[in-house]
């Protein structure tokens, strides 16, 4: 693309596009934050980068489909001036939804089965490990927040001092829960105490949120239970007979693709109710 470029014109060009993305990445300061939060291992330039070109693509294939609509229709085509910006701006900002959707994919899966990797640590440091060897045991056994450990200790296989390692997982945690049990850890071995007592406190700790959690879950379900036989079976069934009886009386037929209709907004309101349900269960194992 550059080969019948100067060299100098090609070596300004890049310069602009480096500015641009440093210029992007001050605008975001906490992205490096949340890229680590997210374990995604890549800069916050060279995402931008990406983010900037995938965008850039994806608005000008979107803007040259509507090309041939706005073309048809014999519209202005100064119209896709504006509509090629705002794709370009919902695309660019869904990537960083995108991070925000794995940052709560981690914190979900590490408050899943925080309280069991905290007992399991609990019970190898009891046993008389070092620890280690309990993190480095912990972090081969079962459950999907057993990596989030291994993150810890491929850390201190670096090099990094497991006091750092710890600080930055601490850091870059999307849990608190996960953060309150490193937390003392850490805190224990700064002070030079047995760590074996305060990760204790911890896991009770988090025992108690967790079970007012599934309390507070207990009655948001009830709630949510009454609202959901009123809208999702009493009014459909009800309104369905009462409409067939009416239609009965006054001789209206009732097409095939009415029924379709009628039987997608039933399901859609089962749906709602279903990711409704999914979203107020708390992050514990129950």
């Amino acid at each position: 693309m550059y080969g019948c470029l100067p060299l100098s014109t090609i070596f300004q060009r890049g310069e602009k596009i480096i500015d641009i993305v440093h210029w992007l990445s001050y605008r975001y300061p906490h992205l490096k934050k949340r890229l680590s939060m997210a374990h995604l291992k890549e800069t916050a330039d060279e995402f931008i980068y990406k983010n900037l070109k995938s965008s850039l693509l994806l608005s000008f294939l979107f803007t040259i489909l509507l090309f041939f609509v706005v073309d048809k229709a014999k519209l202005s085509k100064f119209l896709l001036i504006p509509v090629f910006m705002v794709m370009f701006f919902l695309f660019f900002n869904f990537n960083f939804l995108r991070i925000k959707g794995r940052i709560k994919k981690r914190e979900r899966e590490t408050n899943k089965e925080v309280l069991y990797l905290g007992n399991y640590l609990l019970v190898k440091l009891y046993s008389g490990r070092p620890l280690l060897n309990a993190l480095m045991e912990t972090s081969q056994s079962r459950g999907v927040a057993a990596k989030y450990i291994k993150e810890i200790v491929d850390d201190i296989d670096t090099g990094r001092p497991i006091e750092q390692a710890l600080s930055r997982a601490i850091l870059y945690s999307p849990s608190e829960k996960f953060k309150k049990i490193l937390f003392q850890i850490n805190n224990a071995l700064k002070i030079g105490i047995d760590v074996t007592k305060p990760l204790e406190s911890a896991i009770d700790e988090i025992a108690q949120e967790q079970e007012i959690e599934v309390k507070k879950y207990g009655k948001k379900l009830n709630t949510i239970i009454v609202f959901y036989m009123l809208m999702a079976v009493v009014v459909p069934s009800v309104g369905m007979t009462m409409f067939i009886v009416l239609a009965s009386f006054i001789n209206l037929q009732i097409k095939l693709e009415g029924l379709f209709v009628i039987v997608f907004f039933i399901a859609l309101v089962q749906l709602v109710f279903i990711s409704m349900f999914k979203s107020i269960r708390p992050m514990v194992n129950i």
